[in-house]
């Protein structure tokens, strides 16, 4: 598990870290905007206020004179709120009004204007100390001469604006909050997965090639990819129990020609063999040399082809070409052991392909088939080729009449170096059937082995070249 201060080192948290800080940054200007717009709208619904108020008290004193107007602004003044009244002469002394002092400037012009006040309590609260408070004020002078002041005490709408900043503030370090833990928390969530899959390659960098990626069955991103890994990691485990199997085998079927080497070669250094014994061994010599260059050669061809990369390009070629030109090169060679060659060969059958591996693929299989046919009294042997093209497949197939492959053996005989026959006196290395599915995978295709009742049918299934249609 990685520890909390390995946390800001990873990407996962520093993503994550920046998504927090445009969340924030957008939470908190939207958040400051609404606080601003609320301050804006008090305050000019205070200012739309006191400029009614003025304009009406002007309009009475226009239309009833200066006895109405000192009346009106009397009764307002003994109601309770925060509205401001002050009504003075031409001179600037007080008639009526609940302030008892003004700046000079405010009574001198007409004007808005913002200043500390002392208050005179309403009738009902007489006796009661007398606020302090500021106002935003209008100046104006009246027809009669008057000068009145209209406004409003601000400190309750300040008092409301702070109420506002402070929930601002707390709904900020809501947000600051729940961002931190939504984000450690998520961080933390990935960081495991992460570290589930760090830790399970480390087990598998240590030797247990056996170790798989838990998938949680969420069906996320992750589980996608453990998914994968743990597909490749078959894989992996698959071809590295196949080189174990390769290696044993090569040791056990090397072993034997090595040492007959060997032997021959330190039996023609005797001093009692004569020139003629000496030829022998050394002819015997190339001969298992032979026989070892053909075996690593048939191991490098299937490396190639599992390894996808084959010793020349994938190209367009003539499949029924290099059918019918392998089966005359085999027919005689039947011939020779008593069998019949029989091909069914649809013509123009063409394949995206490597023509050199498809070509040992198809000898293989002919050899195997002259190689372990068992010949029958009063039955004679037949080993049929046939390629045939259908629904977008190439079915290339090799049938005999032989003993045949026992069916729990099929899915064995295509690994390498494995043989039927027990003694290994017969020629080979078991690895014929290998390379022809290793080819046959290189291809995209598939190697069955089926019944052929009596004998084996090998089936190379491949797929057809985009396009190619068999021509009749």
């Amino acid at each position: 598990m990685f520890r909390l201060s390995q946390l800001w080192r990873t990407t996962t948290v520093r993503l994550t870290a920046l998504f927090m800080l445009i969340f924030v940054v957008f939470a908190v200007g939207l958040l400051g905007l609404v606080f601003w717009q609320t301050s804006v709208q008090l305050q000019r619904q205070q200012t739309d206020a006191i400029d009614r108020e003025a304009a009406q008290l002007m309009k009475l004193d226009s239309d009833g004179g200066f006895r109405a107007t000192i009346v009106a602004v009397q009764r307002l003044s003994t109601l309770p709120g925060p509205g401001i009244y002050y009504l003075a002469d031409p001179s600037g002394q007080v008639i009526v009004g609940n302030v008892t002092d003004l700046p000079p400037e405010v009574v001198a012009e007409p004007g808005t204007y913002s200043f500390n006040y002392s208050r005179t309590p309403p009738f009902d609260e007489v006796g009661a100390a007398q606020r302090q408070g500021t106002a935003v004020v209008r100046t104006e002078r009246l027809s009669s001469g008057l000068i009145l002041v209209v406004g409003r005490d601000v400190v309750e709408r300040r008092g409301f604006t702070a109420i506002v900043f402070q929930w601002f503030a707390m709904g900020v370090g809501g947000i600051l909050l729940f961002s931190l833990i939504a984000g450690v928390v998520t961080s933390v969530r990935v960081l495991r997965r992460i570290d589930t899959i760090t830790s399970t390659s480390n087990k598998i960098m240590a030797g247990d090639l056996s170790e798989r990626v838990p998938v949680t069955g969420r069906n996320d991103e992750f589980d996608a990819l453990a998914t994968n890994l743990n597909a490749m990691l078959d894989r992996i485990e698959t071809l590295m129990q196949g080189m174990k199997e390769v290696t044993d085998n090569v040791a056990h079927d090397l072993k034997t020609p090595l040492t007959r080497l060997r032997n021959k070669a330190e039996s023609a250094l005797r001093e009692n063999q004569d020139e003629g014994a000496r030829r022998e061994a050394l002819e015997t010599t190339i001969e298992e040399s032979d026989k070892l260059i053909k075996t690593f050669n048939a191991l490098l061809m299937i490396a190639r082809a599992e390894a996808g990369t084959p010793s020349g390009a994938l190209t367009d070629i003539d499949l029924s070409a290099v059918v019918g030109d392998v089966a005359e090169l085999y027919g005689p060679l039947a011939e020779d052991e008593g069998l019949t060659l029989d091909t069914d060969i649809d013509e123009g059958v063409r394949i995206h392909g490597n023509r050199e591996l498809l070509g040992q693929a198809l000898v293989n299989l002919i050899e195997n088939a002259l190689k372990y046919h068992e010949p029958v009294e009063g039955k004679a042997g037949l080993i049929k080729v046939s390629l045939k093209s259908a629904g977008g497949r190439v079915l290339i197939t090799v049938a005999d009449n032989g003993p045949g492959i026992p069916e729990a053996d099929r899915g064995r005989v295509v690994e390498r170096f494995v043989r039927l026959e027990k003694s290994r006196t017969e020629a080979g290395s078991g690895l014929g059937l290998s390379l022809v599915a290793a080819v046959a995978r290189l291809h995209r295709g598939e190697l069955r082995l089926e019944d052929n009742a009596p004998g084996v049918r090998a089936v190379v299934d491949l797929p057809a070249a985009q396009g190619a249609t068999p021509q009749n």
